[in-house]
């Protein structure tokens, strides 16, 4: 009886109406839908209701798989559907079958908002565990995942599918889109290990900038550097910055109020176009390059960022994965070269990312690997009160050059880095 169980409600449907209401054509196209997840039918029932009160009449059914059932109910008077689809895992993990089909089912229909639900049911010998399993792909081919104890806010923005879930390991969690991106417990590595490599290697950074970075854990660690004067964070979506205020005070503590801060809603690119400022550090804090954020991935934006760059200024961003997005790290990495004269990685475990991770400093002037451990401990101690210091979890002055000793499968992807790290032979 061990298997997935997926139910998706969809709102504000945009498919053909003949969807909603007619179980001729809503029977073709879940079987059709079914049959190309790899599934196998082996019974069905579908039942039209009439017309009430001038409202026309939806549509029940469902279809019995040798796997288990997909069952789904329309709403026409709302242009509404709710799915229902189970896989036993008895022979083989259908899991992956399931996601397809319930992916392909909602991606006919268009909902303007959809609230997902993922279940792991029917361990052999009783719950070994309690709460939600959330899985995420690495690729293709590998995924990781956490249990999840309670979904304590679920919203479609206008931009994304937010979610903010509680976890006995990693407290409240932010996810968007499906994509897990910051949690109480572990956002020390990424956001000390994005902020901390380029700042203290710039010797007197005043002026930043954060595109993304709602959740404002980039802007906390970014504004304990005594001599930065002003920080502007622009984020696409807003929702996400409330719910960060209101929810996530651990990470941000108190930095969106900071008079140093600036926080602005709108387009990064329409930013940098229209800006007459000059940074000395620009951080993209972004979600992945397949969502909303994407064409901020590219050599046209990665221009605008450098002709805002002050003198000595530096551009940094995450990669990806090096061993799960090869592909990703090595175009991202040459695009940044035909844009800025030196691209360094760097890397770190993220726990919540499943993966060591991929960061890069991408300047004309500024080289992270210059300066020794103790030149890094130095700007500590001018910058950082002793607090602040001991706040930090995961960046120190020793580990800022181990940071940048890239694993060869790594340096491989990076011709820029490569070249540099030859040429000091």
């Amino acid at each position: 009886m061990q298997g997935l169980h997926l139910t998706a409600d969809l709102y504000q449907c945009a498919c053909p109406s003949q969807l909603l209401t007619d179980a001729d054509a809503l029977a073709d196209f879940c079987r059709q839908q079914t049959l190309d997840a790899g599934l196998t039918i082996v019974g069905e029932e579908w039942q039209a209701f009439p017309e009430f009160e001038g409202q026309p009449g939806g549509v029940t059914g469902m279809l019995l798989l040798a796997e288990s059932h997909l069952a789904i109910h329309t709403w026409p008077e709302r242009n509404g559907v709710t799915l229902d689809v189970y896989v036993c895992n008895f022979m083989q993990d259908n899991s992956g079958k399931a996601q397809s089909l319930i992916d392909g089912l909602e991606a006919v229909f268009k909902p303007g908002q959809s609230q997902r639900n993922r279940i792991w049911r029917g361990d052999a010998d009783g719950p070994a565990t309690n709460g939600e399993l959330i899985t995420e792909n690495l690729n293709d081919q590998a995924l990781y995942g956490f249990r999840f104890t309670e979904r304590l806010l679920e919203r479609q923005t206008a931009f994304q599918r937010l979610e903010l879930l509680s976890s006995e390991s990693l407290g409240t969690t932010l996810r968007l889109d499906g994509c897990l991106m910051t949690s109480e417990v572990d956002e020390f590595f990424y956001h000390e290990g994005l902020i901390h490599p380029a700042a203290m290697a710039h010797p007197a950074p005043r002026r930043a900038l954060i595109v993304g970075g709602g959740d404002g854990g980039a802007l906390e660690e970014l504004l304990k550097h005594n001599c930065v004067d002003h920080v502007t964070l622009v984020d696409l979506d807003a929702e996400v910055i409330e719910v960060a205020r209101e929810h996530l005070q651990s990470i941000h503590k108190g930095a969106f109020d900071d008079p140093r801060a600036d926080i602005r809603v709108g387009d990064g690119a329409d930013f940098l176009a229209r800006t007459a400022d000059r940074f000395d550090l620009i951080y993209l804090d972004l979600t992945d390059p397949e969502t909303p954020a994407g064409p901020l991935y590219t050599t046209d934006f990665f221009q605008s960022c450098q002709r805002v760059l002050a003198p000595g200024g530096a551009l940094v961003l995450h990669l990806g994965s090096p061993f799960h997005e090869a592909q990703q790290v090595q175009a991202l990495g040459a695009e940044l070269a035909q844009v800025f004269e030196q691209v360094h990685g760097y890397g770190l475990h993220i726990p919540l990312y499943g993966s060591y991770w991929g960061m890069v400093v991408a300047s004309d002037e500024l080289d992270p690997t210059a300066l020794s451990a103790q030149d890094i401990q130095q700007r500590l101690e001018q910058r950082f009160s002793a607090d602040q210091q001991e706040s930090l979890q995961f960046y120190n002055a020793a580990l800022h050059g181990a940071l940048f000793a890239l694993p060869t499968f790594y340096r491989r992807l990076l011709p820029a880095q490569q070249s540099c790290l030859e040429a000091l032979c």
